[in-house]
């Protein structure tokens, strides 16, 4: 029972530790660049002052699925910590993406539309990676429940190393960082998906991105087992290398992404799955 406690608390704060998160990789990113940055709590600052911004909305639907995105990616992070299917939290996960495209499919935006198509193909990019690593996983522990990775006695990292380095190569796609900021393209679709939101709406998908970073490190996580000492220092590497990336690269195109992200990450995380089929 005590040990059910963590995960509840971890669910609880997720957006509070997401937006931390994303504070001190706006202060790492200023540092970077020579600049003196915004403050660690920036993030809590703008989503106050959201609060005060007026409500617009395009139509109820466009507002209730922001929302739903929001939710549907808690509960998706909320499964992925209390050890449940993975199979169920890559589908919820893809469902709270799914429920933004159409959010930004049911305006009359042109930038929006961008945004959602440009958000659907890196979904082809990096979800075939998650189930692939799903697959892995079930291989080794005979089980697709993520409470099978946590606890772990050996840290799956050591028979799934190519799993895990295609997860960090998929990683910039699924969070919308350089080489592969595609959907946020700014110079090109001035806001994506997120440009029809306003207000206290904005503010559920603003969120959503701090919870996507916690959903993110967890899957990291994964591959420590039940070494606390691994999953902290795979958490740090990860979070500095995203940073180092995020701010030493250009974008590349759609096209490119996908064809690095299918012919690299995907092939890594195949290889690794034959050869923990043989073994």
């Amino acid at each position: 029972m005590n040990n059910l406690w963590v995960p509840i608390i971890l669910i609880i704060l997720a957006p509070l530790l997401g937006g931390l998160v994303y504070g001190f990789e706006r202060i790492i990113k200023a540092r970077m660049q020579r600049r003196i940055g915004p403050p660690l709590l920036q993030p809590f600052y703008d989503f106050l002052k959201l609060a005060d911004k007026r409500k617009m909305i395009v139509h109820s639907a466009h507002a209730f699925l922001g929302i739903m995105h929001f939710v549907s990616l808690w509960f998706a992070l909320a499964v992925l910590l209390l050890g449940g299917d993975l199979i169920l939290v890559i589908f919820l996960h893809l469902l709270s993406t799914a429920l933004l495209i159409l959010a930004a499919y049911s305006t009359r935006s042109i930038f929006s539309h961008l945004g959602a198509n440009r958000t659907a193909i890196s979904i082809l990019a990096y979800e075939p990676v998650l189930i692939i690593i799903a697959v892995s996983i079930f291989m080794l522990t005979g089980s697709f429940d993520a409470a099978a990775a946590f606890q772990s006695e050996q840290p799956l990292l050591y028979k799934m190393p190519l799993a895990f380095i295609a997860l960090l190569l998929v990683l910039p796609i699924k969070l919308k960082k350089s080489p592969f900021d595609v959907a946020e393209a700014h110079q090109e679709l001035t806001g994506g998906v997120e440009l029809e939101f306003s207000g206290i709406f904005y503010e559920a998908v603003y969120t959503a991105k701090w919870i996507d970073y916690v959903f993110c490190y967890a899957l990291v996580y994964l591959f420590a087992g039940n070494n606390i000492l691994l999953g902290t220092g795979l958490i740090v590497c990860t979070f500095f290398y995203l940073n180092a990336l995020d701010n030493s690269t250009a974008r590349v195109s759609y096209k490119q992404m996908l064809r690095f992200s299918l012919t690299v990450s995907f092939s890594l995380a195949f290889i690794n799955l034959l050869l923990n089929s043989l073994t």
